[in-house]
C-alpha cells in the first residue's frame, strides 16, 4: 500500500471554511482541528434501484474490468465483468473499495469535506482530527459486528523509529509500527513489551521515468540494473529476515517469481553498458525520496546516501539528494514528474501478482515509470483474466522476463518489519498487509488505545489515496463488501454476507448485510455500493473528485476508467 496532491488537505480545509462558514472546522494552535458535524440521515423515500451505466452495459472495448454494476434490490448488487477475474474477492476487500453513504458523498465530495468528514459503517467513528498532532476516534455504538474493545482509539505519529520506541517504553502509547532494525532485539528482551514480526510482503525499488532522459535509453536502464549492489544494501541497512529482490513481486506470493532472476551485480559490465549508451564518464542526476520509514525502507536517509555512493563508485554517476514532503513526493512520482531517480516501494494489499505487477506496469492511472512495453502488458493482461493456474504461471514468467529486459525500475529488497505493543495488550496484530484491525485489541481495559505510526494520514477518504498509513485509519472507519481476516490475507464477508460468481466467473452477485447503518444513522443499501464504485469508475461522474482525482488504485485493480480525459498532447 502507498502513494498523491491537487490540493493539500490544509488547503482543502481552507476551502471548506469558505464554503461552509467554518462549520465543523476551526483553527486550533499551530494545526487545524477537524470535528465532524452531526447531520441527520436524509430520507430518500421508497427504494429505487440504481444501475451504472444507466443506459445499459458498457462496451468492454474501453479496456476496464466492469461492464455494469447494478442494484437488483435493496440488499443485492450484481457486478457484470468483461472477463473472469481470479482475484475478484481479494480486490473487493481492499480499502479503496470502501462503501460510503450516497447522501454524504453528494453533500461533501465537491467541497472536499469528505477528506476529513468520513461517514462510514466501521467499528470506530471520527471524533476529532487535530492536524499535526493526533486523530481521535470513538467506538461506534451501533456497529453491526463485534463492538470495539476500547472506547476510544487515538492515532499519533513520529517519523523517528527511536522516538516511537521511547513512547512505547514510557507507556504513553500502546502500540507502534515499524520499530527500527536496531530496536527489535531491545523490544524482544523487554518483558514489558511484545514484538510481532511481519512477513516481508513488500518491495523496495529504485524508480525513474523513462519519458525523461537519460532513462529513455534502455542501455542506461540496464547499466543501472547491473550497477547497484543490492545485497550490500540489504546486508547493511535491513533487519534480519529481509531478502534481496530477485523479482518485483516477493516470492512468497503465488506466481511471484516465475521467470529469470534479476541481474547479478557487475560493476565492470555496468560501466561498459553505460559507456555504450554514450555516457563513458557518467552524468549528473538527483535522488528524490521522502523521509518516511516503511517496512520496505527502514532507513531512507542512509539508503539514499548508499545509493548515491554506489552510483558514483560503480557507474561514475554524480547524484545529489533531495528530500521531499511525503504527499508532494508521491504525487510527483505518480504523475511521472520526477526527472531523476527516486526511492519508493510497495506493500501488499492482497497476495496476488496483480497487486504488484498490474498496479505498477499495467495501470492506466499510474504513469510513474513512463511508457511500459507491450511485452510486459500483454502477458499481464492474460494472467489477470484467466482462471487457469497453468496459464497464469506461464504468463507471469513471460511478464517477469520482459520486465527484466525492459528495466522499468530496479527492484532491490523485500524488507522484514514488525509492530510492537505493550505486553498487556491482548489481540495484538502485525498484519502482513499492514491493515491492523484495532477494534479487536484490548489495552488491558484502558478506555483509549493509542497507536503511533510513522506519519500523519493524508485524508480520510481512501478511494483516492495510496499511502499505507492513510489506508490503515480508513479501515477503522469505513468498510468494503469484503475485508481481510484479522491478522491475515484471506478475504471474508463484511458489508456483504456473500459474493458468488456465475459458472464462467463473469457475473458476481453480492448479498448485502441488512440492518447496517452509517455513523450518522443513514441506512446502508445497494445504491450506496453502486455510487461508491461508479464515481471512481467514470471520469465524467460528477463526484469523480476525491483529493486529486487520480484514483490510482482503480486502475491497478479494475483497469481503465469510463470516459477518460484525453491524453496530454505530445
Amino acid at each position: 500500500m502507498r502513494r498523491w496532491r491537487l490540493l493539500s488537505l490544509i488547503s482543502a480545509l481552507s476551502l471548506v471554511l469558505v464554503a461552509c462558514g467554518g462549520q465543523g472546522v476551526s483553527p486550533s494552535g499551530s494545526g487545524t482541528s477537524v470535528t465532524p458535524t452531526s447531520s441527520a440521515p436524509t430520507s430518500t423515500g421508497p427504494f429505487t434501484a440504481m444501475t451504472y451505466p444507466s443506459g445499459g452495459p458498457a462496451d468492454c472495448s474501453y479496456g476496464g474490468e466492469f461492464s455494469q454494476i447494478k442494484a437488483t434490490d435493496e440488499h443485492t448488487v450484481e457486478f457484470t465483468l468483461c472477463y473472469p477475474d481470479p482475484a475478484f474477492l481479494a480486490k473487493l476487500a481492499f480499502a479503496s473499495n470502501e462503501i460510503h453513504d450516497t447522501a454524504s458523498l453528494e453533500a461533501d465530495m465537491a467541497n472536499h469535506l469528505i477528506l476529513a468528514k468520513p461517514n462510514g459503517t466501521g467499528p470506530y467513528m471520527l471524533d476529532q482530527w487535530q492536524r499535526g498532532d493526533h486523530i481521535s476516534l470513538k467506538a461506534n455504538p451501533n456497529y453491526w459486528g463485534e463492538k470495539a474493545k476500547a472506547a476510544n482509539l487515538e492515532f499519533r505519529w513520529n517519523a523517528e523509529s527511536a522516538a516511537r520506541l521511547v513512547e512505547l517504553q514510557a507507556a504513553t502509547v500502546d502500540g507502534i509500527d515499524n520499530p527500527g532494525p536496531n530496536d527489535m532485539d531491545t523490544i524482544s528482551n523487554d518483558s514489558q513489551l511484545q514484538l510481532l514480526p511481519r512477513e516481508a510482503l513488500n518491495t523496495f525499488y529504485l524508480g525513474f521515468t523513462n519519458t525523461h532522459d537519460p532513462w529513455s535509453n534502455p542501455k542506461v536502464r540496464q547499466a543501472l540494473a547491473m550497477g547497484i549492489d543490492r545485497k550490500r544494501i540489504v546486508d547493511n541497512f535491513y533487519p534480519k529476515g529481509s531478502e534481496v529482490a530477485t523479482h518485483f513481486t516477493p516470492c512468497n506470493v503465488p506466481f511471484g517469481c516465475e521467470g529469470a532472476d534479476w541481474y547479478d551485480f557487475n560493476a565492470t559490465a555496468a560501466k561498459q553498458m553505460l559507456s555504450d549508451a554514450g555516457f563513458p564518464n557518467g552524468f549528473s542526476t538527483v535522488i528524490y525520496y521522502r523521509d518516511v520509514v516503511r517496512g520496505y525502507l527502514p532507513d531512507p536517509n542512509v539508503v539514499a546516501q548508499e545509493v548515491q555512493s554506489q552510483l558514483k563508485d560503480n557507474l561514475g554517476i554524480t547524484a545529489t539528494i533531495q528530500v521531499m514532503e511525503s504527499a508532494d513526493f508521491l504525487d510527483a512520482s505518480s504523475k511521472g514528474e520526477l526527472t531523476g531517480l527516486y526511492l519508493l516501494g510497495w506493500g501488499a494489499d492482497f497476495p496476488d501478482p496483480v497487486n504488484f505487477l498490474d498496479y505498477h506496469f499495467n495501470n492506466p492511472n499510474n504513469v510513474q515509470f513512463g511508457k511500459i512495453d507491450k511485452s510486459i502488458t500483454e502477458p499481464l493482461q492474460t494472467a489477470a483474466q484467466t482462471l487457469d493456474e497453468t496459464a497464469r504461471k506461464t504468463a507471469y514468467g513471460k511478464a517477469n522476463d520482459a520486465i527484466k529486459a525492459f528495466v522499468p525500475m530496479v527492484p532491490i529488497a523485500h524488507g522484514a518489519s514488525a509492530a510492537a505493543y505493550k505486553a498487556d495488550v491482548t489481540g495484538a496484530q502485525a498484519s502482513p498487509l499492514t491493515s491492523e484491525w484495532f477494534a479487536t485489541m484490548d489495552p488491558a481495559g484502558r478506555d483509549t488505545f493509542v497507536w503511533m505510526q510513522n506519519a500523519e494520514p493524508i485524508s480520510l477518504y481512501c478511494g483516492d489515496e495510496t499511502d499505507g498509513e492513510t489506508l490503515r485509519i480508513c479501515e477503522q472507519i469505513n468498510e468494503p463488501l469484503y475485508q481481510y481476516e484479522v491478522g491475515g490475507v484471506k478475504p471474508i464477508p463484511a458489508l456483504a454476507t456473500s459474493c458468488d460468481p456465475n459458472t464462467d466467473g463473469t457475473v458476481w452477485t453480492c448479498k448485502l448485510r441488512e440492518g447496517v447503518t452509517f455513523h450518522n444513522g443513514a441506512a446502508f443499501d445497494a445504491n450506496d455500493v453502486v455510487e461508491s464504485f461508479a464515481l471512481q469508475w467514470d471520469a465524467k461522474h460528477p463526484l469523480h473528485i476525491g483529493r486529486q482525482a487520480l484514483f490510482e488504485y482503480w486502475g491497478g485493480l479494475w483497469g481503465a476508467t469510463l470516459n477518460p480525459p484525453p491524453a496530454p498532447a505530445g
